[in-house]
């Protein structure tokens, strides 16, 4: 049941995540941040990185993730087709496995400046849970 889909917002665009879980909601959203850039489908799992988030507000520990994730992309020059999350108390750890950018096979759609906290929100609703915000682009 967990998927992601990106959602219009004036310039910029929303990322969404669903899951049976919270940890599932921040990866379905990963994905959908990915899917901004590229087609997730293309993306070869080569190399694995860590990130790790602390913040007691699960909405801004979700909005930290997403700038991390970011980041990361950014700097390494990488986009990520898996991810594998883990929330203990108040902080998230999270294994993030991609591949270099290239431009001829992902064709990168757009640069990604960062997350807002705009439409930004973490819950759960009858038995599933989203995560999302919006992403300046």
């Amino acid at each position: 049941m967990s998927h992601w889909e990106n959602f219009s917002h004036d310039a910029d665009i929303g990322i969404r995540g669903f899951g049976k879980t919270v940890e599932e909601a921040f990866e379905m959203a990963a994905l959908a941040l990915t899917s901004v850039v590229t087609d997730v489908e293309k993306i070869s799992l080569q190399k694995t990185l860590h990130i790790h988030c602390e913040d007691p507000d699960i909405e801004l520990l979700f909005y930290d993730w997403v700038n991390s994730l970011i980041y990361e992309m950014d700097i390494k020059k990488m986009v990520f087709g898996k991810i594998d999350i883990r929330l203990f108390d108040h902080s998230l750890d999270a294994d993030v496995t991609g591949e270099l950018v290239d431009l001829k096979k992902h064709d990168p759609a757009v640069d990604i400046k960062g997350a807002t906290m705009t439409e930004l929100k973490v819950q759960e609703k009858n038995g599933e849970w989203v995560a999302q915000c919006v992403v300046d682009v």
